[in-house]
């Protein structure tokens, strides 16, 4: 269960996917968490940053422009906690041009553990700032779907992977360049 906190801003926002619930220190985006359809938030959640939260703004400005699209990159300060493994595995999933994708061993070769699609697979599932940090674009061996949110590919965040990839594939180029 996520504890209240003053240090970080927390917003509920609305989404395709279903209810986002995004945390920011004022400066940095620490993490976006799929939100159960009707649970209750933690305390202080808003579902619009007050007026001084010019990164909340932001962070709400962009999420929109994405699943409206015309938004195609991120461009967010991030802050996401993780291993250094993890930290280059993250920049490694930044790197995936929208709308293509890749495997895990893809992903491992790239940071130069070409033997390493298990560890990729578990830094994906431990990413903390999914759709900012795409994960959703890396597939199994075979071009399959692969896993999402932590479960494997008949799990229940497939649905929003398989979304967010029809998404990215039929925006049109034309849409996309205000991102």
């Amino acid at each position: 269960m996520m504890k209240p906190s003053s240090a970080l801003h927390r917003l509920l926002l609305a989404s395709p996917v279903g209810p986002l619930l995004v945390e920011h220190d004022g400066r940095a985006v620490r993490g976006v968490h799929f939100w159960e359809q009707g649970k209750h938030p933690p305390a202080g959640t808003r579902v619009e940053p007050t007026r001084a939260d010019a990164l909340g703004w932001e962070i709400a400005k962009q999420l929109r422009e994405y699943f409206a699209g015309t938004r195609r990159d991120f461009d967010l300060p991030l802050a996401a906690a993780g291993t250094p493994f993890q930290q280059r595995v993250w920049a490694a999933l930044r790197a995936i041009p929208f709308g293509r994708t890749c495997s895990y061993g893809d992903v491992a070769g790239t940071i130069g553990v070409p033997r390493g699609s298990q560890a990729v697979g578990q830094a994906n599932r431990r990413n903390p700032i999914p759709i900012v940090v795409p994960c959703h674009r890396v597939l199994d061996a075979k071009g399959g779907i692969g896993g999402f949110m932590g479960a494997g590919p008949d799990g229940p965040g497939t649905s929003i992977k398989r979304w967010l990839l029809d998404h990215e594939r039929n925006m049109s180029p034309r849409q996309a360049d205000g991102g």
